[in-house]
């Protein structure tokens, strides 16, 4: 998946994937048992990465082939643009390749088809090598294992505005962490500015839900359920944030640029970013500059969101030693590590964000955002529910919207909200 990317997610694939369906190697003939010799030729089908990291890759399958002399691994790059349809015509057509990047939300449906490989039970001597919340990124409600290889993560730092904080008389060095301290300096500075300066930009997301402990769906994964009171509760808190201005009066159509904008300009106070946004900020507002504060996500759980690719492998493959060995490979300590100093993502194997290039500044801008997002990501877990379709945060966020007008209460709205996901559930 192209990594400039922020969100690293991708649309649900639309289609019902067949159980009869059978790998690029296997057919019926395809086993779950890994403990074999290593050997066979497999395929490995990543997400828009040929372009910026050919070299890489190629370096990376030469190693592995070194190491296991009997394997050859063929690698297939697909473009960004229609991959979700890609893996669903190949899934439906036997020629899917034996090791899938892939995202929590596209190996939903070929985990329930049955062709995505249990790694608690063909590769659980790998799991502790992992960061828990990681290895539970590819985990489907209604099932019992886990789907695919963690591989790059991301997550993103809170900006703040010291200047704005200080004027309204809240300590710049003290940001809001949980949401009930959110809730309180942004009333307080609303107050304070008679209304010109909101703490936020952006309505909440079905990750706000989580972040603040709503249970967002049930175990067996056929119902949602973030209208729960603690939703409800979420929502009305969110509406007289949008009353008392704030919550920004255009944050019901916002997007990440217009939202960024507003920050920029001094209207709002706190907003997520990147590395990116500090070069901006010092380039284009150097008063923001100089009163940037950066801090963790907001939460009530004590966990950050974190955004996790994965790599799965094929149940019908007929090598599961070899594409079960190169799917570790490709995801273990010393790879990800080297993937990881190339690009801006994290490692989601265990112990790595303790190197110091992760909690080491050196006085640059990336550094500073990097070592807080790293810190975030130990105990970080992916809130956004693997079955939730970019639909459904549609029908989301169009609710909340009404409820923020006025033109729904809170719970009409969630209700709403809940009934047209699962309506979208049940359509597949």
């Amino acid at each position: 998946m192209p990594i400039s990317r922020r969100a690293l997610t991708a649309v649900a694939v639309a289609l019902v994937l067949p159980l009869s369906a059978c790998g690029s190697g296997g057919g019926a003939g395809g086993t779950s048992d890994a403990s074999g010799k290593v050997e066979g030729d497999i395929t490995f089908q990543t997400w828009n990465l040929r372009a910026n990291f050919k070299d890489y890759f190629e370096d990376l399958i030469a190693a592995f082939e070194e190491k296991y002399p009997d394997t050859h691994v063929k690698w297939i790059d697909q473009p960004a643009e229609g991959y979700a349809d890609k893996i669903s015509a190949d899934a439906g057509g036997g020629t899917l390749p034996d090791v899938v990047n892939v995202s929590p939300d596209l190996v939903a449906p070929l985990a329930r088809a049955g062709l995505a490989l249990d790694l608690d039970k063909a590769a659980a001597r790998y799991r502790k090598e992992y960061l828990p919340g990681a290895w539970a990124g590819h985990r489907v409600p209604g099932t019992t294992g886990t789907y695919a290889f963690p591989w790059y993560l991301n997550t993103g730092p809170l900006f703040y505005n010291k200047a704005l904080f200080r004027k309204a008389g809240l300590d710049p060095e003290k940001p809001p962490r949980t949401y009930d301290e959110l809730f309180a300096d942004a009333l307080e500075m609303a107050e304070k500015s008679g209304g010109r300066v909101a703490t936020l930009a952006n309505v909440p997301t079905i990750e706000d839900f989580g972040r603040y402990g709503v249970p967002l769906m049930n175990e067996q994964g056929t119902a949602f359920t973030f209208n729960d009171p603690k939703g409800v509760e979420l929502l009305t808190k969110y509406k007289q944030l949008y009353d008392a201005k704030a919550l920004d009066p255009q944050a019901l159509t916002a997007t990440g640029e217009s939202a960024g904008k507003k920050f920029l300009t001094g209207a709002v106070a706190m907003n997520p970013g990147s590395a990116l946004d500090l070069g901006n900020f010092k380039k284009n507002a150097p008063s923001l500059y100089r009163n940037i504060g950066i801090t963790d996500q907001i939460t009530s759980t004590g966990h950050a969101n974190m955004y996790v690719m994965g790599v799965m492998v094929n149940s019908r493959t007929r090598h599961t030693p070899a594409a079960v060995a190169f799917a570790h490979f490709v995801t273990d300590a010393r790879n990800q590590m080297v993937f990881a100093k190339r690009v801006a993502i994290f490692p989601s194997t265990a112990g790595s964000l303790d190197d110091p290039y992760f909690t080491r500044e050196d006085g640059t801008d990336e550094t500073r955002v990097r070592v807080a997002a790293a810190k975030s990501l130990k105990n970080a877990v992916n809130y956004t529910p693997v079955l939730f379709s970019e639909q459904m945060k549609t029908a989301l966020r169009n609710e909340v919207a009404k409820a923020l007008q006025g033109k729904e209460s809170p719970e009409e709205a969630l209700d709403n909200a809940v009934n047209a996901a699962d309506r979208l559930l049940r359509q597949g």
